[in-house]
């Protein structure tokens, strides 16, 4: 078979390193000049492109960063973890440590640590998040570089900052950002496992994807059955000595993997917080169920029905990430990606087994195509922005695919090769004007777009066939560049409209709304089902999730009062005036009614903006929206409770009593909008879906006895809790506040 691979060339000692590597020898002032301008055999604009790029990613993501929304339930753990050092190492949803999120804690710790350095607020948590994704681009970059040059490395760089759903969710505080990066390293590291053959690259790949699991469970094992397979096929070592390595790499990973897990579940369970999203107060049964299988199969018990959540990013099937949801988010480069894969595959030939460049395509091919296999079918609970872990695959094969793909179209011994890489430009051009045709009147920048997609990838097909028939390589080069303005304007568009509007802290998607199946309101965090559906995946209707949420800016630390907690204590006394926690202090005042997170005022009117007030409105009275309405209410949530108004928390504090918590209510959505609105821990009696059996009635008759609890939300239908024998006591035997419907005290005389 004729190949275009080159005869191998004869093993040197040097060819085992990096070729970004810094050189041995140099001073401080040397390194720093190869940092800033790059090595000396690299193209003289490859170092300030690169530059640009960072630059260009970081305004996207830090864009007016003060008027940023995250996602409330995190915000609220974040928060806690500054007050709480238990809080803190758990993960634990209140400063208090009743219950912990539905995640493993690493994020909250990397945000937890800045906000305590910094102070707790918008920038302080966003800072990270913003650094992980720069450093995403900048690494990247240079894994790309390494084996396929600086224009391969630079189209990645560009393809990676303009993923649409990934500018959307690094401006937020979901975990993902950091999860991307913790895979990104793990790659590095096993790139260089795979070049050298040396033992200790591939055990650091295995620990960073540990730190990975600990950050989003079972998301993080997506890559390992690439990274194994890469490793087995292309490593410079001997079939044993990659076998043992393997195995020694496998055992790192397991250790920096479940070691949170088991100091958690060996402890005793009266000692520490509930694990949020369990069925049986265990992480194991949190990584198995609610964060593994359950996403999969949608067999989790703590989300519900098979299937449910599947609505947030369509049915389930190999369309998914072409609907109308998911298209505009991720999809824009997978025809290319597609084709590029195994065309470089093809053109890598007979290589050897070692081959660093088919190692590279077998590592982010794998990449690619397992996110892409296991989002598009996945029947549990499934959200737009998880795809932006499958970003850096598709980026990585557009750049180093493309680079490839036109040396094999500038090979005149090639003929056949000849219309794939026009095919494949043509390809994404026509799906990037069907995708922005979708939006077709949703503001100037798409229609800009869209011209702009069709016009330059109509010139840059019909010039890459014309120069290469006619020898003219300056056509050739011009019409490349026209493919890459091509490529990148309709993702452009949309990641500018991310960057430039209120984007949904909960649910962040990018770009307009599209209309189809489901809608997201003001959710309040964590994973749930769309109102109306019950968990039935097709049976809502109106819009599907928009780019950009309603919601007040994250605000500052609480203003002290008698009743602020500090330090590790959890515990508060009564409060002199009316709200002052962390939202409380940017986002108003009870008189102005802003309560949590969610007014429906903030919404953006941009192409990017998000949901409509009318959809607003219908979230909150579904009783999915826990953060804040424009009326100054804190809805109940799934799982029930009553609302919760700023006046009612203000009444609380001043009525706290020293009591620990400041209120027990039915769902971590409405719990965190009253911590970070108050500033106290509060109970979430639920958990995320309302189902956790994290509160019983014998520990809330313990809790009440000790002083800790005075009062509990139990709202008309007598819900407040997955054991109903907690409604009927309460309603038995605490006593109505009248000015507050839902709201019951309790003191220790009340506990027979």
């Amino acid at each position: 078979m004729t190949t275009l691979a080159p005869p191998p060339a004869p093993v040197r000692e040097d060819d085992h390193r990096h070729r970004a590597d810094p050189p041995s020898g140099g001073g401080l002032a040397s390194r720093a000049r190869r940092l800033l301008t790059g090595a000396p055999e690299d193209p003289r604009w490859a170092r300030p492109a690169l530059w640009a790029i960072l630059v260009l990613a970081t305004a996207l993501y830090a864009w007016n960063v003060s008027s940023i929304t995250g996602n409330t339930f995190y915000d609220a753990a974040v928060y806690s973890g500054t007050k709480s050092w238990k809080a803190f190492f758990f993960g634990a949803l209140d400063a208090g440590s009743f219950i912990t999120v539905d995640k493993p804690p690493f994020a909250l710790w990397v945000m937890g640590l800045s906000a305590r350095v910094l102070g707790y607020g918008t920038w302080q948590m966003m800072l990270p998040m913003i650094a992980a994704g720069t450093c995403s681009v900048a690494l990247l970059y240079r894994l790309i570089k390494g084996d396929f040059g600086a224009v391969a490395a630079t189209l990645s760089a560009l393809a990676l900052t303009f993923t649409p759903i990934t500018v959307a969710l690094t401006r937020d505080t979901n975990p993902d950002p950091i999860l991307v990066l913790l895979m990104l390293l793990a790659a590095a590291a096993l790139l260089k496992a795979v070049r050298t053959g040396r033992l200790m690259p591939l055990v650091w790949s295995g620990v960073a994807i540990g730190f990975a699991f600990n950050t989003k469970m079972m998301q993080a094992y997506v890559v390992l059955p690439a990274f194994f397979l890469v490793y087995l096929w292309a490593a410079r070592a001997s079939l044993g000595k990659r076998i043992r390595n393997l195995a020694v790499g496998t055992v790192a990973l397991l250790v920096s993997s479940a070691w949170w897990m088991v100091v958690v579940d060996l402890i005793p369970a009266s000692s520490r917080p509930y694990i949020g999203g369990s069925t049986d107060n265990t992480v194991w049964d949190l990584v198995i169920g609610y964060n593994g299988f359950g996403r999969i199969f949608g067999a989790s018990s703590s989300v519900g029905q098979q299937g449910n959540g599947a609505s947030f990013g369509g049915e389930a099937g190999l369309y998914r990430m072409f609907n109308d949801i998911m298209g505009g988010q991720i999809s824009w480069l997978i025809p290319f990606a597609a084709i590029a894969l195994p065309a470089g595959l093809v053109l890598r030939g007979r290589v050897p087994r070692t081959d660093a460049r088919r190692a590279a395509l077998m590592l982010w091919g794998g990449w690619f195509v397992l996110h892409y296999l296991i989002f598009a079918l996945a029947e549990g609970t499934f959200h737009p922005y998880y795809v932006t872990a499958m970003a850096p695959g598709i980026a990585a094969l557009t750049g180093a695919g493309g680079v490839m793909l036109h040396q094999a179209f500038r090979d005149g011994a090639a003929v056949r090769w000849g219309w794939v890489l026009p095919a494949a430009v043509a390809a994404c051009s026509v799906w990037a004007v069907v995708l922005l045709q979708r939006v077709s009147g949703s503001g100037t920048p798409y229609t800009v777009a869209e011209v702009v997609a069709g016009v330059a990838g109509a010139a840059a097909v019909i010039g890459l066939l014309v120069g290469r028939f006619t020898k003219r390589q300056g056509l050739t080069a011009v019409a490349a560049l026209a493919a890459i303005v091509a490529l990148l304007a309709g993702p452009a568009a949309y990641s500018v409209s991310a960057a430039t509007s209120a984007t949904n802290g909960t649910n962040p998607t990018a770009g307009p709304n599209t209309g189809g199946v489901g809608r997201m309101g003001s959710m309040g965090g964590g994973d749930q089902r769309p109102s109306g559906t019950n968990g039935d995946p097709g049976t809502n209707s109106g819009e599907m999730p928009s780019g950009s949420g309603d919601g007040e800016a994250m605000g500052g630390p609480p203003s002290s009062s008698s009743g602020s907690t500090s330090g590790n204590s959890a515990t508060s006394g009564t409060a002199e005036s009316g709200s002052t926690g962390p939202r409380s202090a940017e986002a108003g005042s009870p008189e102005t009614g802003s309560a949590g997170s969610g007014s429906a005022e903030a919404g953006a009117a941009d192409s990017g903006a998000a949901a409509s007030d009318a959809t607003e409105s219908d979230a909150t009275e579904s009783g999915t929206g826990a953060s804040g309405t424009a009326d100054g209410h804190t809805g109940g949530g799934m799982g029930g409770g009553a609302e919760v108004s700023s006046a009612m928390i203000t009444f609380l504090m001043k009525n706290q009593d020293g009591a620990t918590w400041l209120v027990a209510v039915a769902t971590d959505q409405t719990a965190s909008s009253i911590i970070l609105e108050s500033g106290q821990p509060v109970i979430s009696m639920g958990g995320w879906s309302g189902s956790d059996n994290a509160m019983t009635l014998a520990k809330l008759k313990s809790l009440v006895t000790a002083g800790k609890l005075h009062y509990v939300v139990i709202d008309d239908s007598g819900q407040g809790s997955a054991d109903s024998g907690i409604s009927t006591w309460v309603k038995a035997n605490g006593t109505a506040v009248s000015d507050y419907s839902g709201l019951y005290r309790l003191d220790a005389s009340d506990v027979s």
